[in-house]
């Protein structure tokens, strides 16, 4: 059983990770502001915080079912 959650908690923090990742850098941007100066183009936050929300469960999940409880 722990091996399942550890290969779960895996997959879970890498799909986060892809989530983010696509959401900062290689998907076009959500919002556009612009300014007398400058336009600066946004990134879609709910993507990259969602992403993020799973990466660190993801990840303490896999840590979680990883290390060995001593009793």
């Amino acid at each position: 059983m722990k091996a399942v959650l550890l290969i779960i908690g895996i997959l879970i923090a890498t799909a986060g990770g892809v989530i983010t990742y696509r959401a900062l850098y290689v998907e076009p941007k959500s919002a556009v502001i612009i300014t007398e100066s400058e336009v600066r183009e946004l990134p879609n936050y709910g993507r990259v915080i969602t992403g993020a929300l799973l990466f660190v469960g993801g990840s303490a999940l896999a840590l979680y079912s990883a290390v060995r409880k001593v009793k």
